[in-house]
């Protein structure tokens, strides 16, 4: 069983900056795919704010290019996101998302999801 445990939400004005911060625990991991944020703001659909390849490649969402980085540490099965220039918009629930590969006989990838960490910007 694997368990992602998501930190580093909370409120902040606009103009503020967040870093949340993503681990993964429980078993032996044989490899992790690509990990990811994703957000869901009040009354919308969730939506994927960024990405990261199991290299460095990354990928954001055009709303928060320029604002957000994504970055990984893989030996501490870590995802991170630094939030800078945050706007009302960003008001969500936030959560991480990382395909993980836990036996050596099966190659298949098994997706696991952090609890959400809520992140609130509002005057």
């Amino acid at each position: 069983q694997v368990q992602l445990v998501e930190s580093g939400g909370g409120s902040v004005q606009p103009g503020g900056s967040l870093r949340l911060s993503c681990v993964a625990s429980g078993d032996i991991f044989i490899s992790i795919g690509a990990m990811g944020w994703y957000r869901q703001p009040p009354g919308k659909q969730r939506e994927l704010v960024a990405s990261i390849s199991t290299g460095v490649a990354t990928t954001y969402a055009d709303s928060v290019k320029g604002r957000f980085t994504i970055s990984r540490h893989n030996d501490k099965n870590a995802v991170y996101l630094q939030m800078n220039s945050l706007a009302p918009e960003d008001t969500a629930v936030d959560s991480c998302h990382m395909p993980v590969r836990l036996d050596l006989d099966d190659r298949s990838f098994n997706d696991y999801w952090g609890q959400g960490t809520q992140v609130t910007v509002s005057s």
